[in-house]
């Protein structure tokens, strides 16, 4: 591979196509440091010119800025692409060690918080171990499709999987082809549960689907086909262009709402998304197809699934666990697990886990009041720590 060579970013499509280029380099890096090898010079030339690139990039207001188009403009925060660049030089030019007192000037109590973490699972050999990604083991981007795992992440967490993980499994709502295009960990490490569990690509490089219905299939399909039209309008493209995007996943259509750098106004962003649940009762009058979830950022449409007793609910993450053990053969009924979130959402993995092995830990990434109390009334063995770099570094050091 050539090296990356600076680059004047114009366009959003520069931009991504910048960072896919960049995951090329950090796959590359990862396969060498995990081989016992070294990152060549070519490579960390290669990340130096993708900064460089990133940081010229002119703004305004904050935010930088590049053309959708001959006539518009977009205000971007890059603050992940950029920060987790610079991360993965220090790690490569200084080392392992330093670039670990480079997390702890970063965070308060850094070193107290991955003590904790370390007394928790040290000594354990997990069964499984099952987290989400965005906001638990990945730092938040304001991008999905450019949130490119960065190296010394890859790096921690796959030493964990490989010494001390039987069966890691990355449960995320996003679509299976994205959750890959911005992995870099190596191939066959991993099973990369996507959708909310409902698809999976499986260490073999198969990929496992619950099964839809007909009938399913085609208002899900109908729901896409609408998405598609009102984004595509002018005064609502924008919002295909932040955050989560606009993703058609298996068994859910997911838009942005807002991103984490609110850079749309809030009274717009509400407005929105009251027009997509508008969108969804006229699709499905009875509400027997969808369920709609709205996190402040993304509304998530999802097709419901069949309860004991006729009722009906949305499929959940828990929903995704049990479905994986049984089409995977985890063996979840034998513990011990590891489970690790940062959402509300990410809680039914935690009760699906408990309720199938009571031998389960967990490890939440979050600052919030109302979930610490879920998560640590749910199990005496959990941690709650504020940031994915805590709990990452905590794996990745046992």
């Amino acid at each position: 591979m050539s090296v990356i060579q600076p680059v004047e970013l114009k366009t959003l499509k520069d931009f991504y196509s910048l960072m896919a280029a960049s995951r090329v380099v950090r796959c590359k890096a990862v396969a060498a440091l995990l081989n016992g090898g070294t990152v060549s010079d070519d490579d960390v030339v290669s990340l130096t010119n993708v900064l460089s690139s990133l940081e010229d990039v002119p703004e305004a207001d904050g935010r930088k800025v590049l053309s959708l188009d001959r006539d518009r403009s977009i205000g971007l925060d890059m603050d992940y692409e950029i920060n987790e660049t610079r991360k993965d030089l220090f790690y490569l030019e200084e080392g392992e060690d330093t670039f670990l007192d480079l997390l702890s000037d970063l965070y308060p109590d850094f070193e107290g918080q991955v003590q904790a973490g370390r007394d928790l699972l040290q000594g354990v050999d997990f069964n499984c171990f099952i987290t989400d990604r965005d906001g638990t083991i990945n730092n938040y981007c304001a991008r999905y499709l450019t949130s490119i795992q960065s190296i010394y992440n890859s790096l921690f967490l796959t030493r964990f999987a490989r010494n001390k993980a039987r069966q890691p499994v990355i449960l995320t709502s996003a679509p299976l082809d994205g959750l890959i295009d911005i992995s870099v960990n190596p191939e066959g490490e991993m099973y990369y549960a996507a959708s909310k569990g409902r698809e999976c690509l499986d260490l073999e490089g198969r990929i496992r689907r619950l099964p839809i219905s007909e009938e399913k299939q085609a208002a899900i399909n109908a729901l896409n086909e609408q998405l598609v039209k009102l984004t595509g309008r002018p005064e609502y493209e924008k919002f295909t262009l932040i955050g989560s995007g606009l993703q058609f996943k298996f068994g859910q259509s997911t838009v942005a709402r807002q991103d984490i750098g609110k850079s749309i106004p809030q009274a717009e962003s509400e407005a929105f998304a009251k027009m997509l649940e508008s969108l969804v009762a006229a699709l499905d009058p009875d509400e027997r197809n969808f369920r709609i979830e709205d996190t402040g950022l993304d509304v998530e449409i999802i097709l419901t699934v069949e309860t004991s007793g006729d009722g009906l609910k949305d499929f959940d993450k828990g929903d995704g666990v049990k479905f994986l053990n049984g089409e995977l053969n985890l063996g979840m009924s034998h513990g011990p697990h590891l489970v690790c979130g940062d959402t509300g959402s990410d809680v039914p993995m935690l009760e699906a886990a408990l309720e199938l092995a009571p031998d389960t830990r967990a490890v939440y990434v979050t600052k919030n009041e109302d979930l610490k109390k879920r998560v640590l009334g749910l199990t005496d063995a959990a941690l709650i720590v504020p940031e994915p770099d805590i709990l990452v570094t905590i794996l990745g050091t046992l």
